[in-house]
């Protein structure tokens, strides 16, 4: 496989590295600084012409091949600048999913980042076995009434919007009386409250209690009972290469890392070098069948798996280098241990691989 960038490729990457020079420490890298100026980050890569470049031109994309979504991945770690926002799994959802009305209505500002997003699906009781939610959506008229519970909800403090999933049905299975709306945030029954990781950060996680919320029918994504099809395309896509970005950053955190170590060779820094690479070709394979058109399904859990190993072995590493006493490092360290849980665990992931691709118990 050839890696090396074609000339619209060069260009691309050139002017975009010209631009982060321009604008380099702009914006902040880490804790909730970072996340309370993500709003102002994204719309400054849109406006630029740096995000949403795969995406369809029709609802303000640039229609280009996936590997430009790679290029600025890879740009932006080594500029040392924000990663990019993470919002294919909701252009995935609503493109496959969503009526031309509605993706008419809310991709564009989706996309040029003049509307925030939040994704809620986990509850409390409701995290990895996500088919026994028990947030209920109920008909009156014209519009469903929400009653429930979601945690984890990434930006539920700045959303204007949350892609929601509740129970329409209590009378089928589980997985078929779930149905996906596209909620307001800004109304009456609906609380917010912030989590505060153990990094210290309190801008990136909420909790998000509906009582007597309102959604309008027709902002149902699908049909009642499509829910779960939706949501398979969702976490389908966060478990895909396309998201894979970190890998680029894992590299540079290692560089960083090795040019600390005076002569030292920690093996969990040998060891996350060996990782990091082995990810970094492992994308680009997967980049490559992406552009040959093919659709990996349930092989996206194997990269899940990767990618968490990968994180917790630079994780241990920058413990290692930095120990207890540096701050950065050590939130480098706490936030990979989460990569085990989000996105659906490693357990459920082996339970997929092994049902799915290995046939194993069928």
């Amino acid at each position: 496989m050839d890696f090396r960038d074609s000339p619209q490729e060069a260009e691309f990457r050139t002017r975009l590295r010209n631009w982060l020079a321009e604008i380099a420490g702009t914006f902040p890298t880490s804790g909730d600084e970072y996340w309370a100026k993500q709003g102002e980050w994204h719309r400054a890569l849109y406006e630029a012409g740096f995000f949403g470049t795969s995406w369809p031109e029709e609802f303000g994309g640039q229609n280009l091949p996936p590997v430009f979504d790679v290029i600025v991945d890879e740009e932006l770690a080594v500029a040392g600048a924000p990663p990019r926002p993470s919002l294919g799994y909701l252009v995935q959802g609503l493109g496959r999913h969503g009526s031309k009305e509605l993706q008419q209505r809310f991709l564009p500002g989706l996309i040029n980042g003049t509307e925030r997003w939040c994704q809620g699906f986990s509850e409390p009781g409701a995290g990895s076995d996500l088919a026994s939610l028990s947030t209920t959506a109920t008909r009156d008229g014209d519009n469903y009434i929400i009653h429930g519970h979601k945690i984890w909800t990434s930006y539920s403090d700045v959303a204007d919007w949350c892609l929601l999933l509740a129970r329409t049905d209590s009378t089928v299975a589980r997985h078929k009386g779930i149905s996906a709306f596209l909620i307001s945030m800004h109304q009456p029954g609906i609380e917010q409250r912030p989590l505060k990781m153990i990094s210290g950060v309190t801008k990136e996680f909420g909790q998000v209690l509906f009582d007597g919320a309102v959604v309008p029918a027709d902002q149902m994504v699908g049909e009642p009972g499509d829910g779960w099809k939706m949501a398979m395309t969702v976490v389908g896509h966060e478990r895909e290469p396309s998201t894979l970005g970190f890998a680029a950053r894992y590299g540079k955190l290692v560089r960083q890392m090795s040019a600390r170590v005076d002569g030292r060779n920690p093996d969990e820094l040998a060891w996350a070098a060996v990782e990091v690479e082995m990810l970094r070709l492992h994308v680009r394979r997967r980049l490559s069948e992406q552009l040959d058109g093919v659709v990996h399904g349930p092989d996206g859990s194997l990269d899940k798996l990767l990618m968490t190993w990968v994180d917790q072995s630079v994780g241990h590493a920058a413990l290692a280098v930095g120990g207890t006493d540096d701050t950065e490092l050590m939130g480098s360290y706490f936030y990979s241990r989460a990569q085990s849980v989000m996105g659906g665990t490693s357990q459920i992931q082996k339970n997929i691989i092994a049902s799915r691709i290995l046939g194993l118990g069928v």
